[in-house]
């Protein structure tokens, strides 16, 4: 019986361990994503990108972390401040959320001053689709709080889908050829194998569950689908006239 009692006691701390660990894998991704596109080139000077992009990114390095210092104090039995601090996270998400519409209006005007507003908005439809299956994940893993297995699932997906543009950079600073992206925004294409990645992210979750003698939690496998049912469905709609027209919409938002 103690044996078993012991056996119990140590699976959950594995599981705490483990999603402190790929926290840090995220923030890992975030700030490695972005070295070669924005910080290497910060740190270089001569870089003056709009501001939008500068708070933008402040923003997501900041999320990242606050994932991370969430997971930790989970991680740690502290319980009751990661859920102090749960304001906080909802207030910091939608201004992430705020600065990614901003930056990709700031974009596709500053593309339009280049004669490259078409692809622009095209490439938009990836960052923009996916808007709403991110809001609609941390809604849902707000209103499961009180539900600490599917919370702290969703909050995983939530990250793994964010993650995507970090992953992406990475996808183009190796493979791309050198001044592609001069000649303006790539074909929205180039974000299905970072998706990809990202669900493999998920599929590491999985794999965890699995060895502690769980079924793939459905938010993992319905929240798989999604990420490639959102990401390809972008691509697709990206070229036609109506995304085109909405996309031009959200461009002269504010202005």
């Amino acid at each position: 019986m103690d044996a078993i009692a012991s056996s119990r006691a140590i699976a959950p701390r594995q599981t705490r361990r483990f999603y402190l660990w790929m926290a840090v894998v995220f923030v890992l991704v975030s700030f490695g994503g972005f070295t070669p596109s924005y910080w290497s080139r910060l740190a270089a000077g001569g870089f003056h990108p709009p501001p939008i992009m500068h708070i933008h990114g402040a923003l997501l390095f900041s999320w990242t972390l606050f994932y991370l210092a969430q997971t930790a104090w989970v991680a740690s039995g502290r319980t009751a401040t990661h859920r102090a601090w749960g304001l906080v996270g909802i207030s910091l998400f939608t201004l992430v959320i705020c600065s990614i519409v901003l930056l990709k209006i700031t974009v596709i005007r500053l593309d339009d001053a280049r004669g490259l507003g078409e692809a622009s908005r095209r490439f938009s439809a990836i960052a923009l689709c996916a808007l709403p299956m991110l809001i609609a994940t941390f809604a849902l893993a707000i209103a499961k709080v009180q539900r600490p297995e599917i919370h702290k699932r969703l909050m995983y997906l939530l990250m793994a889908g964010m993650s995507v543009p970090a992953i992406a950079r990475v996808f183009l600073a190796v493979l791309a050829p050198p001044g592609a992206l001069e000649g303006g925004p790539p074909p929205p294409f180039v974000a299905l194998p970072p998706t990809l990645v990202a669900v493999m992210l998920v599929g590491v979750a999985i794999a965890h569950d699995w060895r502690a003698g769980r079924r793939p939690h459905p938010v993992y496998v319905y929240g798989s689908f999604a990420l490639l049912t959102v990401s390809g469905l972008s691509v697709l709609i990206a070229s036609t006239a109506g995304w085109l027209r909405f996309a031009g919409f959200v461009a002269g938002l504010g202005g």
